[in-house]
């Protein structure tokens, strides 16, 4: 038998009792929070409360006593506070006799606590699939306001919410996508949840002067140059071309005419003779084509069917353009909406004119401070403000990638070292919000950062009629979110339902990358407290969705994703491979981990 040292033990009952009062009063303390908080949201406000004071406590030299004497601690404690408190101190008890002094464990006990977790995510997000707990949400690319195929192929993937971002289309589109995804979710027989996210006051980059309106239509070749497989397109009648729409206008007339096998020629932009053959007619005035070699096709280019007379390509967006960034060059920033442009330089290397951006937020100006840090596309870019004028300030830039970085129209700007005093729901936000309350079942709040920015959003719920009805996910992205995180999910409460999510991009370069580690664990505990669900965000399998290929530090943060309810994708080529790569991962590891929690399934 173990030996066991009455006195050390008494001790560390003692130490245990003070932090049990301590908790005690902090509900007491907390009242008014409290009162307004959502009736099936008050066990969970006040463990929220209680651990919030648990945490205050320097609990260190308390865990390692109750390790060496082989009892496990805190370590997963923040569902259930008070109960593991107390349960602690009766296995302490326990140990040296003193049974009759046992303290009746509350309510909300450790089962309970993962209970209401559980009821929080459902009916945040819905039921989750046989076989997995942790769901995943895929962030809608446009081109799935037009193609049903795409819905169909996420969905079958394993794909449990759709993420329609308010910060790029229009409630056309928005209300394209999200009928595809029903009606396509219908006719699967599956439920599919809809989050659209409000643009929030991000600050981003204005426009960049526009390329050509040309496409590359690029067929895949070895590492010889020899084609591997053709590339087939879309010819699209004119009326029904917007520019969201993938494929190459042309008139509807001419369009009719057109039947599969027919040959169709045209000159390139680089006057290359290039041969197309239409294979087959697709729904909604549309026909596929085909090509075995690149091919560069512009507005206006004339293209014919062998014989007959040619018709004009029509009017398709213009190419993206950046503005290319060296280290070392000067950017400068400008309040007005101009057009950015890359430096300019003469035949002799000599500058003639800075690179130059806008910036969506005038108040930034007045409020922006010589030597404060700036960050550009999630901090790729990084620079310094080295000069101050009105309507305008200059960054020298002190980080880019390789041989220049590009900065592109509608890319974030961080100022983590100035505050910026911008409100969390914008005019656009408020206007966007009327569509959201009609088609969607969650908005996802961005840049939230006070329990005020909460109050406006109930306020604008509570005046739209869906107060309780609209989930809301609160997007957590920047330093003063996360250290006022405990008072914005109070104010939260007062509604159900709620959940967070982590924005790990923005929030990365907001508080260094050195402590974005750190800070997700805290966000997951202090969630974790106040039985909020958690969505896991932010360049998840970004490579296999994009390029189709992971990396391995891809496939291990997945794996840590499990600490969560939710895991968000963003779009790309490869989604489907993403989202199914994802949903075998998470079945085959749930076995191995709950939550935070390792588990230990038998070994063969």
């Amino acid at each position: 038998m173990i030996p066991v040292n009455h006195n050390e033990i008494n001790e560390l009952i003692e130490k245990i009792d003070l932090v049990i009062a301590d908790v005690r009063k902090s509900v007491d303390l907390a009242a008014k929070s409290l009162e307004s908080v959502h009736e099936k949201n008050r066990e969970s406000a006040r463990n929220l409360v209680h651990y919030r004071c648990f945490r205050k406590h320097d609990l260190t030299a308390i865990q390692t006593a109750l390790r060496n004497l082989g009892i496990t601690g805190f370590s997963h404690s923040e569902g259930h506070v008070m109960a593991s408190l107390l349960l602690n101190r009766n296995l302490l008890m326990g140990l040296i006799g003193r049974q009759e002094e046992f303290l009746k464990i509350p309510h909300l006990d450790i089962p309970f606590s993962k209970i209401l977790l559980e009821t929080n995510t459902t009916e945040l997000m819905g039921p989750r699939r046989k076989g997995r707990r942790v769901g995943i949400m895929v962030t809608q690319p446009t081109e799935t306001a037009n193609k049903p195929e795409l819905v169909e192929g996420m969905l079958k993937k394993g794909m449990d919410c759709a993420r329609v971002n308010c910060a790029h289309d229009s409630p056309e589109v928005w209300k394209k996508i999200i009928d595809n995804l029903r009606t396509t979710a219908a006719a699967e027989n599956k439920k599919i949840c809809i989050a659209m996210d409000l643009a929030g006051p991000k600050i981003r980059t204005g426009a960049v002067a526009p390329g050509r309106r040309v496409k590359k239509i690029r067929v895949k070749k070895d590492e010889t140059g020899r084609m591997i497989k053709s590339k087939e397109f879309e010819l699209i009648a004119n009326d029904a071309f917007s520019p969201s729409t993938e494929g190459i206008p042309v008139g509807r007339e001419w369009l009719s005419g057109l039947k599969a096998g027919d040959e169709l020629l045209l000159n390139d932009t680089r006057g290359k003779k290039r041969r197309l053959v239409v294979t087959k007619r697709l729904e909604g005035d549309r026909l596929s084509v085909m090509t075995d070699k690149n091919v560069y096709i512009e507005s206006g280019a004339e293209i014919r069917k062998r014989g007959e007379r040619p018709v004009r390509v029509g009017m398709m967006p213009a190419v993206e353009k950046a503005v290319i960034l060296k280290k070392g060059e000067v950017l400068e920033v400008f309040k007005d909406k101009i057009e950015g442009r890359s430096s300019l330089y003469d035949q002799e290397g000599k500058l003639l004119a800075p690179a130059r951006i806008s910036c969506s937020a005038p108040g930034v100006f007045s409020r922006v401070q010589l030597n404060d840090p700036v960050l550009f596309d999630d901090g790729k870019i990084e620079g310094v403000v080295i000069e101050k004028e009105a309507g305008k300030f200059t960054v020298r830039i002190t980080r880019a990638a390789g041989s220049g970085a590009s900065l592109k129209a509608e890319k974030g700007i961080n100022f983590p070292a100035t505050r910026l005093g911008i409100d969390g729901l914008t005019e656009t936000d408020k206007r966007d919000l009327e569509f959201v309350a009609k088609h969607a079942d969650i908005v996802n709040f961005s840049f939230v950062n006070s329990p005020d920015d909460v109050r406006d959003l109930i306020k604008e719920l509570k005046r739209l009629g869906v107060l309780n009805k609209l989930g809301i996910v609160l997007k957590i992205e920047t330093q003063e979110a996360y250290e006022n995180l405990s008072e914005i999910l109070l104010a939260a409460m007062e509604v159900r339902p709620v959940g967070v999510m982590i924005a790990r991009g923005d929030l990365a370069v907001e508080t260094g990358w050195e402590q974005i580690g750190m800070i997700q664990e805290e966000i997951l505990s202090i969630c974790g407290a106040a039985h909020v669900p958690v969505i896991w965000a932010t360049q998840v399998l970004e490579n296999l969705a994009k390029k189709g290929l992971p990396s391995r530090s891809e496939i291990t943060d997945a794996m840590a994703s499990l600490k969560a309810e939710c895991v968000m994708l963003n779009k790309g080529n490869y989604i489907e491979d993403a989202i199914g790569l994802l949903d075998r991962i998470l079945r085959n590891m749930e076995q191995f981990r709950s939550k935070k929690e390792r588990m230990l399934p038998r070994m063969e």
